[in-house]
């Protein structure tokens, strides 16, 4: 009965040590980079189409009008934040995206900005959850992402008063080890149309939603789809497979590609009423239909490069269906 009890409280011992050492000493991405952004109308200019139409953090960053296809933001929330990820959509706890106009963010120094985009790690040292792909802006150039943090400081100050994010138990202590210092990289010469497009898929995150995930970890072939994305009315969303396979984009052209996106670069005219067990897409398209065409094409050179996946989605599920 002693051994018994020995061996209980050395299991209790180490448990409570694991906690403490999670809680105390993670994340560890060490500290901000001493830098001072030089805000430059060619930095602001580059920080901007990345934020809107790459990077997409006017997306997020703002409330999104699930009664319309898609989900745009709603006029006057972009980069405000309010948008809220819960259990209804599948998520760990209550997640509110922050306000990162000047009004949220304006005290933050240039490095806490940096280091937040680039390991999740916020000024007080806790993790942001990684809805914000953090691990891909990470492996960026470090000029992008200055240029970013460049065109953050000329927005228009937004007053908001949003509640603080919470996860839920164990899920608060696993989401601080998940950090890991930034892999900066260097942007590739657009001429190399692979590692370019390679470049910006990565940027853009796509592979975050094309790719299956599972108990917190991407199981599946980069861009084989799949990724299942719940609603709060019950249905739910899978991400389209984009190898170059039958079931996936080998009967779309690069040109068929690049419009694909485009379409719905006038909005007004393409969004439409989606009622409740019709299809509906997180797919933020009116903010990837502003991405250059260029920048689109290198996408596409990068996705033929991927090996072909047979893996045929069935894209949406009504409420009736999902729930069986």
């Amino acid at each position: 009965m002693k051994k018994l009890l020995l061996a209980l409280a050395v299991i209790l011992a180490i448990v409570f040590a694991t906690i403490l050492y999670i809680n105390f000493a993670l994340p560890n991405v060490g500290p901000p980079p001493d830098i001072q952004v030089e805000i430059t109308q060619d930095k602001v200019l580059r920080g901007k189409y990345l934020s809107h139409h790459v990077m997409l953090c006017g997306e997020c960053h703002s409330k999104r009008d699930f009664s319309l296809f898609s989900g745009p933001p709603l006029p006057g929330t972009e980069f405000a934040g309010g948008e809220v990820f819960d259990h209804s959509m599948g998520f760990p706890g209550i997640f509110v995206s922050p306000n990162i106009t000047p009004a949220g963010i304006g005290h933050w120094t240039d490095g806490e900005l940096f280091r937040l985009i680039t390991t999740g790690v916020k000024p007080d040292g806790n993790p942001i959850f990684p809805v914000m792909p953090y691990h891909s802006y990470g492996e960026m150039d470090s000029e992008d992402i200055k240029a970013v943090i460049a065109y953050l400081r000329t927005l228009e100050p937004v007053e908001t008063a949003h509640p603080e994010s919470l996860a839920d138990f164990p899920f608060s202590l696993i989401m601080r080890t998940i950090p890991k210092p930034a892999a900066l990289s260097e942007r590739p010469d657009r001429l190399d149309a692979v590692a370019y497009g390679a470049y910006i898929f990565n940027a853009a995150a796509c592979g975050e939603c094309h790719t299956q995930f599972e108990d917190g970890k991407f199981v599946g072939p980069v861009g084989a789809g799949g990724r299942e994305f719940e609603f709060p009315d019950g249905s739910v969303l899978r991400s389209a497979n984009i190898t170059p396979h039958s079931s996936g984009i080998a009967h779309m052209s690069r040109e068929d590609f690049i419009q694909r996106f485009k379409a719905y670069a006038a909005p007004d005219h393409v969004y439409h009423k989606v009622n409740q067990g019709e299809f509906q897409t997180i797919m933020p398209w009116s903010q990837f239909a502003g991405m250059e065409v260029e920048d689109l094409g290198a996408i596409w050179d990068y996705l033929q490069s991927l090996d072909p996946v047979d893996n045929y989605v069935q894209r949406f599920s009504p409420p009736q269906i999902a729930s069986q």
